[in-house]
């Protein structure tokens, strides 16, 4: 099969080379253009992909004829004005997560997907590893009943990440909330069946970052420009009346050398433990106590599978696998836990 779809992709330096092997082995797509801003990182880039199309500026790659598809893998900060720009364009556009970093922005995505007729997608790569998988089509099929409470969390120890696109608020607007945060309250969203989000009581801190000495095991002292939140937990209540427990956080006294990312669902036949897969209950007439570890399927890397389930969608006429709509709902109670904090109350979720 001829690849019909070119792919563009804007910003090569960091997670783009997780992207890189799913549109290379796609049968859907060709890798014909790549943007960065920094010239040195472009060329060298362009010559390890075999890439001649090279942009230093976006705008440039998006109005390439070439290009079909828009890889976006900038700063947050960048996501809403190139993601815009290339729905106007008459482009496909798959989006880093944050897909933005306010609920505002995500609107005025999903208004210029709309108004293009294209697809826009969350690059939400936990969605697409075989364990998560596997757990979802279980949730889909009734093994947890209705799932009334959840909990999730993604901890790190001391490894804030060290570039400022991170820890810089005007490019990130955020900390671990929205850098890991997206990560695992997308995914439980998801298990959960994306319910609407109503209030969120949350708090942030940002007490380790500021001691002397303070370092991250990703490079060593922690700039004194750092001026994000890292860490934070939240209460959130959705309309169903199911409830959720999230913590997040880049530093944080927490027995782990690497990132401990756990999600547990409750519901009312049984509970599962994400990414063990393993399902416990409790059957009252026996007393009697199980646990079961599902079976988990054996598949590709997420982020080339996820480049490769989008290209499938273009080429076939099939939906959004992340669509904006399901971001909107992480961005918004994310938003919320910052207001929440900052007010020192709940407050409600606005999308």
């Amino acid at each position: 099969m001829a690849k019909t779809y070119g792919v563009g992709v804007i910003g090569v330096g960091g997670i783009a080379n997780t992207h890189f092997p799913g549109w290379n082995e796609s049968p859907y797509t060709e890798l014909v253009a790549l943007s960065d801003t920094v010239p040195e990182t472009l060329e060298r880039v362009g010559g390890a992909q075999g890439v001649t199309r090279l942009y230093e500026k976006a705008k440039d790659l998006i109005n390439d004829p070439n290009v079909d598809i828009v890889d976006i893998c900038t700063p947050n900060a960048f996501h809403t004005p190139l993601a815009v720009a290339a729905l106007q364009a008459g482009k496909h556009v798959i989006c880093e997560k944050p897909l933005a970093p306010t609920p505002a922005d995500i609107r005025k995505m999903i208004k210029a997907r709309d108004e293009s007729g294209k697809l826009l997608m969350t690059a939400q790569h936990f969605r697409f590893q075989d364990r998560s998988r596997a757990l979802k089509a279980e949730v889909d099929r009734g093994l947890l009943g209705e799932v009334y409470h959840a909990r999730s969390w993604m901890l790190r120890r001391c490894l804030t990440p060290l570039r400022p696109g991170f820890y810089l608020k005007e490019l990130s607007n955020g900390g671990p909330c929205i850098d890991i945060g997206v990560h695992i309250l997308d995914l439980t969203l998801w298990m959960m069946g994306n319910p609407a989000p109503a209030t969120v009581s949350g708090v942030t801190t940002n007490r380790l970052t500021k001691q002397p000495g303070a370092f991250s095991m990703w490079g060593g002292t922690i700039p004194a420009e750092h001026d994000v939140e890292e860490m934070a937990a939240a209460f959130v209540r959705f309309e169903s009346g199911a409830t959720l427990m999230l913590e997040v956080s880049w530093q944080l006294h927490h027995d782990t050398m690497g990132e401990d990312m756990q999600m547990w669902l409750y519901g009312d036949k049984a509970g599962v433990h994400w990414p063990s897969n393993v399902s416990v209950t409790a059957i009252n007439e026996t007393q009697q106590l199980t646990r079961t570890e599902l079976q988990k399927a054996q598949g590709r890397e997420p982020h080339a599978e996820e480049c490769m389930v989008f290209a499938d969608c273009v080429a076939n006429g099939k939906p959004s696998p992340v669509p904006a709509e399901q971001s909107l709902q992480v961005i918004g109670i994310l938003n919320a836990l910052y207001q929440s904090a900052e007010k020192g109350k709940e407050v409600a979720v606005r999308l």
